[in-house]
Parts: structure tokens; sequence; C-alpha cells
């Protein structure tokens, strides 16, 4: 039905979405379909959408522009967080002739008939009680890394987020179909796969469409390291709570899971977490950054946090800032806190002023420099073993060691999704690390 037609395809957003766009894009080359880049003429052009930053809404009109302005007469899909969360208005945007809700966007071929425009995009989007079965994807656009979805959706009702009412109720992959994608991904030559998900230490609920546990995610990353030709295994991001010590004692010794983890703080005060409706306090948060420290000393951590939650007094933010200052981490992303729709905390009083959540940002943005840079200090003459990116940045070939360093080497294509023994010897002014071969 559809010879030569092309189709190009288009992610914001998080890892989650990046496996999702890749499964989609499997299955319409399934049906024939020839994959093109996004820069590319296509007839088709998708657009995965999120709905964690206020930039995603500005975003997608511009990249529905561009699709356009490659291909006047392409037809054009919106699927994922944000078309689940807001269809009407992306059907609104200019130009948009489909927006795919959360169960229908793994349908999207059958929802293509024809590829003529429409007046006005049409709308199939579920009630998100009905996003109640799993889909498993994973994705291998970078040939250094894949990432493989293992769970999806969210129980957790905190205060600022959509991402329940966007992807549903918390649910699983079943172990062995994990398993068989993990396996089929290695078969392809790809070195490294990080684990994704919504909330991946929920891992094991919902296997059977319920909320029994069959397995756990200590479970999962066991089963996980036994799996032959995968060299190197990352967590993406844990909660503080649901990353239990066994979990960190088996990475501690484990052959394929690397000692990175990123793992939610979103606030160092604690009366800010109890208004987030977080499921621990500050103090478990440290426990666990001490108990990583314990048995991997040369472990990477990695903390997200949110700026400007309403109610948070300049005492609060300081509770954050030196809480972090004092914490033994390696890096933060920092968020400011943008109002969303049908949360509990957009109708909070105390809102804080826009330049001041800009301001609190920056300081953290600061101190997360400076704690990379001391973290990359601390690795400065030790062996570490680094897999190299396919990329060449002015003559430079990067890659990162298992513990998330990041280091360049003079470019040399024969190094592409190799696996090197190094020493790392100093940082350069870009910040990266140089390295000396040990082989």
């Amino acid at each position: 039905m559809v010879q030569n037609k092309k189709v190009a395809f288009y992610t914001l957003g998080c890892k989650l979405n990046f496996s999702e766009t890749s499964t989609i894009a499997r299955n319409f080359q399934q049906d024939g379909f020839e994959r093109v880049d996004f820069e590319e003429p296509a007839d088709i052009y998708v657009i995965n959408t999120c709905s964690v930053t206020d930039n995603a809404d500005k975003q997608f009109k511009q990249i529905v522009k561009k699709a356009l302005k490659i291909n006047e007469k392409a037809f054009v899909a919106a699927v994922g967080c944000y078309a689940q969360l807001k269809p009407e208005e992306l059907a609104a945007v200019d130009g948009v002739d489909l927006v795919l809700g959360a169960t229908e966007k793994f349908k999207l071929t059958d929802y293509i008939n024809d590829l003529s425009k429409n007046d006005r995009g049409e709308v199939h989007s579920c009630e998100i009680e009905d996003a109640d079965f799993y889909v498993g994807s994973y994705s291998i656009g970078d040939r250094t890394r894949a990432f493989l979805k293992v769970q999806d959706g969210c129980d957790y009702k905190c205060t600022y987020c959509t991402i329940p009412l966007a992807r549903g109720i918390s649910r699983s992959d079943a172990l062995e179909n994990v398993l068989r994608n993990a396996t089929e991904i290695s078969a392809q030559g790809i070195k490294e796969i990080v684990l994704t998900g919504v909330n991946i230490g929920d891992y094991g609920k919902g296997e059977f469409g319920n909320k029994k546990h069959e397995h756990t995610f200590l479970e999962l990353v066991q089963a996980l390291d036994k799996v032959e030709g995968i060299e190197r295994l990352r967590i993406s991001s844990i909660e503080p709570n649901l990353l239990k010590n066994e979990t960190i004692d088996f990475v501690a010794q484990s052959r394929t899971f690397v000692p990175h983890f990123h793992i939610p703080l979103q606030s160092g005060s604690n009366a800010i977490l109890n208004k987030m409706k977080r499921r621990y306090l500050r103090e478990l948060y440290a426990e666990r950054v001490s108990k990583i420290r314990q048995v991997m000393p040369h472990a990477c951590i990695g903390v997200d946090v949110i700026v400007g939650f309403p109610g948070e007094t300049d005492e609060h933010f300081l509770e954050t800032y030196y809480f972090l200052q004092e914490l033994d981490i390696s890096y933060l992303h920092v968020f400011t806190y943008s109002e969303r729709d049908n949360t509990e905390a957009v109708e909070m009083p105390d809102v804080v002023a826009n330049n001041v959540r800009s301001k609190r940002s920056k300081m953290l943005r600061g101190l997360s420099v400076k704690k990379r840079r001391a973290f990359y200090e601390s690795q400065i003459g030790t062996s570490r073993t680094v897999l190299f990116e396919s990329e060449n940045k002015e003559g430079y070939i990067y890659g990162f060691t298992e513990n998330y360093v990041k280091v360049k080497y003079p470019w040399n294509p024969e190094l592409i999704n190799t696996l090197h023994k190094v020493t790392l010897t100093h940082i350069d002014e870009d910040g990266a690390v140089r390295i000396q071969f040990l082989e």
C-alpha cells in the first residue's frame, strides 16, 4: 500500500520517548515505509511530544513549521505525553493532521489510510484510565547505546507532575520480554543499554494487569546481568525510596551494571518535599548517597532538583543549596518549576516570582559545575573503561567511562563503538578529560 513512502521522526523529552519513537519507527518500516532524517523531505512527519518542560509546547509549533517548510503537503502526526494531555490544543496547530493519545500511539500506522491533509487535526485520545496495557519498546538510533523501556506510567501523586495523567498507571514489561529485547539489542553490536521507564524502581507492578509484583527491580537487574553479549547496563533514573540497599550492593559487584546512579531529590527541604508529596525525606536521600559511596567510592551520582516550587522561601531554597553542597554527588539536573494544568501545585498559594526562580536555578547550575569539576578531579590518575561515541567534534572523538566521566581523544573512526582501558590524565579546557590508552 505504501510503496516508497517516507517517514521522519522528531522526539522531544526523555529517554523513554526515544525508546518509543524507535519502536513506532520500526512498525512503519515493517509496513514498507522508508525512514529518513527529519531534515529531509518525507510524506509523513511524526512528532513525539513531551509535557514536562514549558518549552515543549512552544517547540512543538516550531517543529511543525519546520516539517511543512520541507514539504508543505506532508502529513503531520503528533503522539506522546502532550498529545494525551492537550490533544485539542495540538490538533488546532496549523498543519497538524492527526493527534494520538497514550494508547493509540503504537497503532499509528493503522490510522494512516490516505495521506491527504486534514483541515483540522483528527484526535484519537483515550481516557487515561484505558492506558492500562503495556507496550515494550527500545531505541537503536545512536549506535553506542540503546534505551530499553522496562516500565511505564506512575502511581505516585506528586503535586507538580502531569505524568500520571499523560501515561496512566504504573505497569511493567514481563521479565522474559525485557530479556528478549536486551538480547535483540546486544545482537546488533550495541555495547550499552540504558534502562528507562517513568518510575523504574516500581518495576514488576502490573505485569499481569494488576498491582501484584511478580518480579522486583532487584530481580530485573540480576536477570539482565546474566544476558550474554551486553557489555554495559546503566540505570537511568530511580526514586530514592525505591533504590534499595540490596540493589546498590548488587550493582557494586555486578558484571555489567555501571557505577552510575541518577536519583531525583527535587528539594533538600523536608517542608517542600511534603508539599510536593514526595515519598521520602532528605535524611533517607543522604543515607542512599552514603551507602553508594561506601560500596562504590568512584560512582557517579546525579541529582534532579526543582527550584521555585510554590511556598519555597529563601530559607527553604538555602536548605536545599547547603544540603547539596555538603552531599558527595557528581552533578545536578536543575528544573525551574513551571505551572501545569490539573495538578495540585497550580492551586497552591505563595507563588514564587519568575525572576526569583531563575536566580535560584542559576545558583544551583553554578553548584553543579563545581560538583562535576570536583568529581572529575577525583578521577584523575585512575584507570577506567571508555565507550567511544560516533561523532567527530572539531577533530575529537568523545566517550564516557563506566562512571560517566566524559573523555576526549584525537579523532579516530576506528574507535567508534569500542571499549578501551584508559588512564584519566587531566581536564581539558572544554571540561572533558584527556586520556592515555593502557593497552
